[in-house]
């Protein structure tokens, strides 16, 4: 039985200072229309599993700051441990690192930058004007084409995917709301999930067939504490820009906001570039 989001976020302790996730196929970054196995476990929930494993092993109650993590190889569709280390606490500002994989065999190592908000300065540039999320219809992906990770998701696209070109002329951009389909109120972990949760944008610039492409890393920088009230239904608005591509390597960034305008988090995510088959 595939398992739900929250059992896949669940860690627990494997009595020699890691924690242990089930990496279900049900998560799996392959097409729909393929075997799960042919690919692997999703990125976002491998950034989602290894920022709950530092703060559940190390005891961490301030709010993440900031989360790079890099996919070091393909991890399997089985137990993996993620083992975190504390290298330096404090009471303001907290840095954390950790591991995780299956055996001997490393599949991401993250840096956690994790801090206590308190009153100061405000300037929030960050702006956005989307539609809302109820005038909009939900827009799944076709599952010819959409991973299986993506039936976690629920994605409701402001002016459609622009899949294959439809940005030929325009930016390479495209802006969704997407939750996750537990509807559970936006959280540390769901959000990071959903940082990923998008096709690559340059699919928008491209014509088919897709050039296919592996993450390599990815940071995120939260920029408010998340709590229930901070979007009850889970929803959030993202909007994602292809920034480069080109000599195989392809950066692109996206901004999450709340359902009332405030911003929660930026990303930045470097892919590998697939050469394509003759």
């Amino acid at each position: 039985m595939t398992q739900t989001l929250a059992e896949a976020l669940t860690l627990t302790d494997d009595g020699s200072g890691g924690l242990r996730a089930r990496l279900d196929g049900g998560f799996s970054n392959a097409p729909r229309s393929a075997p799960q196995e042919r690919g692997a476990p999703f990125g976002g929930l491998m950034a989602a599993l290894a920022a709950g494993a530092m703060r559940q092993g190390l005891g961490i109650e301030t709010p993440l700051q900031t989360l790079t993590i890099q996919y070091l190889a393909a991890a399997r569709f089985e137990d993996a441990v993620f083992t975190p280390t504390m290298n330096r606490g404090g009471r303001n500002v907290a840095y954390a690192s950790v591991t995780g994989g299956q055996g001997e065999r490393a599949a991401i190592q993250a840096l956690g930058t994790y801090g206590r908000d308190v009153a100061g300065p405000v300037l929030t540039p960050l702006t956005a004007s989307p539609p809302p999320v109820n005038e909009l219809e939900p827009s799944p992906l076709d599952p010819t084409f959409g991973p299986w990770f993506t039936r976690h998701i629920e994605h409701r696209f402001v002016a459609g995917p622009k899949l294959f070109g439809e940005n030929t002329d325009a930016a390479p951009e495209l802006g969704c709301w997407m939750r996750t389909v537990d509807a559970a109120p936006l959280d540390e972990a769901r959000l990071l999930f959903l940082l990923d949760g998008l096709y690559p944008t340059y699919f928008t610039a491209l014509p088919a067939p897709p050039v296919v492409s592996a993450s390599v890393d990815l940071r995120a920088d939260l920029l408010t504490e998340l709590t229930p009230d901070t979007s009850p239904e889970g929803w959030a608005y993202f909007h994602f820009t292809s920034q480069d591509v080109g000599s195989g390597w392809a950066v692109e960034d996206g901004v999450a906001w709340a359902p009332d305008g405030r911003p929660l988090a930026l990303v930045r995510q470097r892919r590998k570039l697939m050469p394509g088959r003759p």
